[in-house]
């Protein structure tokens, strides 16, 4: 059985390294071929106008940047140029030197070596300059994309939550704004200087010598050819790969998880068969997918250096005829060294652009979602709370057509222990997430001291209500954050009663760092219990007009779930709570108890007078005391 846990990790591993090609020694090769499958979006055209509007901003910024990446790249790529008229300066002084008609220009080879030093230092100030805004922008627009995000989350309705799993909203706000940045800061820039060398080595070779650019471009559909053709063969291997390593992983994680059950089973042999099963899948396939790519650097090398030696020979000839100077072969060797990675890279980018918009898209969708519907524009402030509660005919499901909530109606008084009891799925949580507007009633209304629900601005709301739920949260911090979370401006005593009440004062000063003692990130360093109590006190802290307990006591021993209840008697004396209960002995003391099935109230009244009806609510209390 794989654990949650597992698929999670299944599907958020990420990708096996793409299999990398080397250059040969005259060649410029490929540094990486995208071999796996790309992502593609679902609307390009429509996606990059969002995404060039999101970046509207800054449009002057990265208008400059285009300007001083080209700038910087025509700097470098006269570079070659100049400096083989060095070399020319310098063969025909040695020349002339040998046959005694002149000597070596050395003042002349100088000012061309400061030339091309002036050249180069020019193309690094223009790329460096171009580089730290970029980076400037790449991260300003990170910052805003994420906190675009961030707002939108805290305005989306409870409804999305509950319908899209939380690692798909974690990775777009960070995968996938991670990928936009990524492109923003280092393949926007890389586009325009691998354009503009392409076409400005091309244009330099063309006037060194036609006959010598036309050889070195049959390079070009040769490699492509070869690497194509063993692309076509290795990508079903890396996807077979990337699909195996997915089942050792999950494998692993759950057997790690779960080693105690194993342990316990017997079921070590079994779980290292199944392992060894999908290792050694895992490595005939793998064996097969870094082969192919491996020789795909030997077989680029192989065809760049018969280019490399096609170019020479034939550079020598046409010096030989003086129709190319000594210099001039040599800046072109540079240039076909050179030239097919700033090919490579734009067909690199090409894919990576594609997998930018698709994660920019994925970003839009969210930042487009709908939200929740908006606060009224003259909220109601209640100056004195009392804590009248009213469900007036309340109709309300998750799915359209399938109703949870049908009809109904209670009526609460101020200072009442509402207990709402029933079985599993009959819709007590539901009523307690209408009452604080995590949903709105599809029909009906909710009132608190005669006012709609929906008057109320939902801050406001959820103010008058402090919350114990069945599934406690807590973060990473100090136990005293922790607390002090109900109620931001309490002083430290403050938070030392309330934990008292919530008879976890003794546990915490156990801890050697007492009320300063770290929770970890996945809070497992305490027990469940205990997470529990600082919940229970997190909300006595906060002292609200009214209270919701759900189950609050459901991870406690039966010893401390009495001082609990205690506690919170005391802390619900005057005030209107309601308590959702499944131990029904623990609600007995409530004013009234409404027994909720399939979405509507079918009894209420107190424990006795429930009891003596003899209906749905005396047959659940008895169930809990028949043998099973």
């Amino acid at each position: 059985m794989t654990t949650p846990s597992a698929r999670t990790a299944e599907r958020t591993r990420p990708a096996p390294a793409r299999p990398g090609v080397g250059r040969g020694p005259g060649q410029g090769g490929p540094r990486h071929m995208m071999l796996g499958p790309v992502e593609k979006p679902r609307d390009f055209r429509g996606t990059m106008r969002k995404l060039i509007a999101y970046l509207g901003p800054h449009r002057v910024t990265i208008l400059l940047v285009f300007l001083l990446a080209a700038g910087s790249t025509v700097f470098s790529i006269f570079g070659p140029k100049v400096l083989g008229s060095a070399t020319t300066t310098l063969f025909e002084g040695l020349i002339a030197q040998f046959t005694g008609t002149g000597e070596i220009d050395f003042a002349a080879i100088g000012r061309i070596l400061l030339t091309v030093l002036a050249l180069y230092l020019a193309s690094a100030a223009l790329s460096y300059a171009q580089g730290w805004l970029m980076t400037n922008v790449a991260i300003r627009i990170t910052y805003q994309m994420r906190k675009d995000l961030m707002s939108k989350i805290h305005r989306m309705p409870f409804r999305y939550f509950d319908g899209t799993p939380y690692g798909e909203v974690l990775s777009r706000l960070t995968n996938d704004v991670d990928t936009v940045s990524q492109t923003l800061n280092q393949n926007l820039t890389q586009m325009v200087t691998s354009l503009v060398t392409v076409v400005g080595m091309l244009a330099m070779m063309f006037s060194i010598s036609w006959q010598m650019t036309l050889v070195a471009l049959l390079i070009i559909p040769l490699s492509s050819g070869v690497v194509m053709l063993i692309v076509r063969r290795s990508q079903r291997f890396f996807a077979d790969q990337q699909a195996l390593l997915g089942r050792v992983n999950s494998h692993v994680e759950e057997m790690f998880g779960g080693h105690v059950v194993v342990k316990a089973f017997n079921g070590e042999e079994k779980a290292i068969r199944r392992f060894e099963t999908h290792n050694d899948d895992l490595y005939t396939v793998a064996w097969k997918a870094q082969f192919l790519s491996g020789i795909i650097m030997p077989a680029m090398g192989l065809i760049g250096n018969l280019g490399y030696v096609a170019v020479v020979v034939l550079g020598g000839y046409l010096a030989f005829q003086g129709r190319v100077a000594v210099g001039d072969i040599q800046a072109f060797i540079q240039y076909v060294r050179s030239f097919t990675q700033p090919i490579t890279r734009l067909a690199n980018i090409s894919n990576v652009l594609q997998q930018t918009v698709a994660a920019a898209e994925r970003v839009f969708e969210f930042l487009e979602e709908e939200e929740e519907t908006p606060d009224p524009e003259r909220p109601v402030r209640l100056d004195e709370v009392k804590g009248h509660v009213e469900f007036r005919d309340v109709h309300f499901s998750y799915v359209p057509g399938k109703p949870v909530i049908k009809g109904f109606s209670a009526e609460i008084q101020p200072g009442q222990k509402v207990a709402i009891v029933g079985p599993t799925g009959a819709g007590k949580t539901t009523l307690v997430k209408l009452l604080m507007r995590f949903y709105d009633v599809d029909e009906g209304a909710i009132l608190i001291d005669g006012h709609d629900v929906r008057r109320f601005r939902r801050s406001d709301l959820r103010r008058l209500f402090g919350m114990v739920l069945q599934d406690t949260w807590l973060f990473n911090g100090t136990i005293l954050d922790n607390i002090r979370y109900g109620r931001e401006d309490a002083t430290e005593e403050e938070v030392v009663q309330a934990a008292k009440a919530a008879h976890i004062d003794r546990f915490i000063r156990t801890l050697p760092d007492g009320y300063y003692a770290e929770i970890n990130e996945e809070v497992t360093n305490i027990s469940h219990g205990q997470k529990q109590l600082l919940t229970i006190a997190r909300a006595i802290l906060a002292d609200p007009p009214m209270l919701i307990l759900d189950e609050a006591t459901s991870s406690v021993d039966t010893h401390t779930e009495l001082l609990i209840q205690e506690a919170m008697d005391r802390l619900m004396r005057g005030r209107t709570s309601f308590v959702i209960a499944h131990r029904l002995s623990t609600i007995r003391d409530a004013d009234l108890i409404l027994v909720v099935r399939d979405g509507n109230i079918v009894e209420q009244g107190t424990h006795d007078e429930l009891l003596a009806q003899g209906g749905f609510y005396a047959e659940l209390y008895n169930s809990q005391f028949e043998p099973v």
